[in-house]
């Protein structure tokens, strides 16, 4: 990355906040035009795979497009033995800015729909099997980040995270939120997306743990950075792994 990264923190700010506004405001506008819950749930859905998978293929020359503490966690983990990719203080750069531009996406998604700017979320998602959805769904993208890159397959991240994203709001009971900042600002809209503030906690727990759980199967899968054959496929890099890449919701 060879952006400033004051520049690569903005981009994350930026993209947080697209994200969470495309995600609310889809959600607000849904619940205005339909009273079938599947197909709000569709709508939704749809928004948030079209709208990631341009902010993805956007920012990601900037700062990799993360958008989400546990990707960058995760690709600051794999990468700070050999030095590489982000540093202790990318990430604590890049962490607030996500955070604070997820919030900053909830309240530009409630004024565009003349709601309340803040106005804390009554919808409660406090339940075990939800959480056990939210392992699966922020493990599951971890995997698919760091895989990606591993196999050098790193130009298919703007389609293939978005496919993924919009896949597990389906087969995850929690609909994938698989991402803390983005978890803390729906919890300032009261909308379709939104979270109670209360729910907040067990979901980022559950997320941290599926952080753990993808890098476990990264390592279970792909076996130690180096060690994966790269496809010889026209267009891909042929080389080690770039913790760079374009990942997440």
């Amino acid at each position: 990355m060879s952006a400033p990264l004051a520049r690569r923190a903005a981009a994350e700010a930026v993209g947080s906040a697209a994200l969470v506004a495309v995600v609310v405001g889809s959600g607000i506008q849904a619940t205005e035009l339909s009273r079938d819950v599947g197909v709000q749930l569709l709508a939704n859905s749809l928004a948030t795979v079209f709208g990631l998978g341009v902010l993805i293929a956007l920012l990601g020359p900037v700062s990799g497009a993360h958008f989400n503490p546990v990707v960058t966690l995760a690709v600051w983990f794999t990468g700070r033995r050999g030095g590489e990719g982000l540093t202790g203080r990318d990430v604590a750069a890049y962490v607030p800015a996500q955070v604070v531009g997820a919030v900053g996406g909830a309240v530009l998604a409630d004024a565009m729909f003349a709601r309340p700017l803040v106005e804390w979320s009554t919808h409660d998602r406090s339940a075990g099997h939800l959480w056990l959805g939210e392992v699966v769904a922020t493990g599951g993208l971890v995997l698919l980040v760091l895989g990606l890159s591993r196999i050098g397959r790193d130009r298919l991240a703007p389609v293939a995270v978005a496919s993924y994203i919009g896949a597990a709001y389906w087969f995850t009971s929690s609909t994938s939120f698989a991402n803390p900042a983005v978890t803390v600002g729906r919890a300032f809209t009261d909308t379709f997306a939104g979270i109670t503030p209360a729910s907040v906690a067990g979901f980022v727990a559950a997320q941290l743990v599926g952080g753990v759980l993808g890098l476990t199967l990264v390592a279970g899968v792909f076996g130690r950075r180096g060690t994966t054959p790269v496809p010889a496929t026209a267009g891909d890099r042929q080389e080690g792994t770039d913790l760079t890449m374009p990942s997440l919701p």
